[in-house]
């Protein structure tokens, strides 16, 4: 598959290219792509021509965006696809359920109609990595191998009600209509404040160029809605991981975490995946923008890039 291959819908949201409309260096080599699913019209970005594709799912609350910059370093050698999370960034639309089965359906099928049915390599942070648990686990003709990033796995040995005193936002992003009440018309001022609480060092984890995209991301009708729902869909989540852990994953899985969290995530994979490597990093959360180049390197010895 190549750039001009690529066929499109015209897009649903107005401001998806806001970021990288003049960026010269994004026009030519990556293109906007949208795709509809159901009711749901789903945004991704690609680029490269290469035989493997490399497939990133953010977090909740990044966008695609985050993975550019390490975007251009991913291409050798393959197709890079970086995906809007279902009812996230700029895909828009309605959602059947906010569980992560039923959100891995429309990133399987949205790959199946990219052509990528199989030999797909998976790097995912955050809730991404809920919905990768979904695919590499539903779907596991689809995926040769998966990096995760710094999210709990539940359903084994980690349960929901471990994970929810971690941090206040667990609480919060489930309480709806509060949540999205007091925070609409305030993005800017929650997510701040969320990124640097979140942080290794509790400053802005990102430049004010990538803070002002999350923050127009955000700001989108439903978003804030779709990702409070993410969060309650939690227990249906543990239910349905369990299910799917009664027969272990045969793919490499590496992940990268926190290092106070780091022994904990590790076990709670190895309780799918009982082969799983792993890394401690020395960051927050976002350690995308925290440590960009531990996590290129990391992907690219997973998945055996050549020097």
């Amino acid at each position: 598959m190549t750039l001009s291959d690529l066929t499109t819908e015209a897009p649903l949201s107005t401001g998806y290219d806001t970021a990288t409309r003049d960026d010269p260096a994004f026009q030519d080599t990556f293109r906007h792509g949208f795709t509809t699913i159901d009711d749901l019209q789903m945004h991704y970005v690609v680029g490269g021509d290469g035989p493997t594709p490399i497939v990133l799912l953010h977090g909740f609350t990044e966008t695609w965006y985050g993975w550019l910059p390490i975007m251009t370093d991913l291409l050798p050698g393959h197709t890079v696809i970086a995906v809007d999370l279902p009812g996230l960034g700029d895909s828009t639309g309605s959602l059947r359920s906010h569980d992560k089965v039923t959100l891995a359906g429309y990133v399987h099928r949205l790959l199946d109609l990219l052509g990528f049915s199989s030999g797909v390599q998976l790097v995912s942070h955050d809730a991404g990595s809920g919905i990768a648990f979904a695919l590499v686990t539903q779907w596991r003709d689809q995926f040769t191998g998966w990096l995760m990033m710094d999210f709990p796995i539940v359903g084994g040995s980690l349960h929901y009600d471990h994970v929810r005193p971690l941090s206040f936002h667990f609480a919060f992003h489930e309480q709806e209509p509060l949540f999205e009440d007091l925070v609409a018309g305030r993005e800017r001022l929650y997510l701040d404040y969320f990124y640097r609480v979140q942080a290794g060092g509790g400053e802005l984890p990102m430049t004010p160029e990538v803070l002002d995209e999350y923050v127009r991301a955000y700001a989108r009708p439903a978003a804030l809605h779709n990702g409070s729902r993410y969060y309650q869909a939690w227990p249906q989540d543990e239910v349905d991981n369990r299910l799917a852990m009664a027969q272990p994953l045969a793919i490499p899985v590496h992940v990268l975490a926190q290092a106070p969290l780091f022994d904990s995530f590790l076990g709670a994979v190895r309780d799918a995946a009982p082969q799983a490597t792993g890394a401690a990093l020395d960051t927050g959360h976002w350690m995308l923008h925290e440590a960009p180049e531990a996590v290129l390197t990391a992907i690219k010895e997973h998945f055996g890039y050549r020097p």
